[in-house]
């Protein structure tokens, strides 16, 4: 679901918006064009850039759907984890096998006497 326009303006009034040169390939038009988009969330200090477009427009939108995903990610709250115990079958059956070692350790010692 993509984030309507009003929603990003309002995100972007709390946000620092720097447009800068990007390196790597591209070429001329990459090494002339200020199109790659770097935000900051200022409350948070969550920090997204977007460069894939050549439009500085569309990176802007990108960057900002970007720092939004995040607030939305850091604002989830875990579900607690519910902590459950051994049902006494499991336990008989570990005390069982606990009960079948202790005799075959028993057994491989032999006597003193040899």
């Amino acid at each position: 679901m993509r984030p309507a326009a009003e929603d990003l303006e309002r995100l972007a009034r709390d946000c620092l918006i720097t447009a800068y040169r990007s390196s790597g390939p591209g070429g001329q038009k990459k090494n002339k064009t200020e199109s790659s988009v770097r935000v900051r969330h200022l409350p948070t200090g969550i920090v997204r850039v977007a460069t894939e477009s050549r439009s500085q427009a569309r990176n802007r939108t990108r960057a900002l759907e970007r720092v939004r995903e995040a607030l939305l990610r850091r604002a989830r709250k875990p579900v607690p984890r519910i902590a459950t115990k051994p049902t006494a079958a499991a336990r008989e059956r570990r005390l069982a096998e606990k009960r079948r070692a202790a005799v075959r350790k028993r057994d491989r010692r032999g006597s003193a006497r040899e």
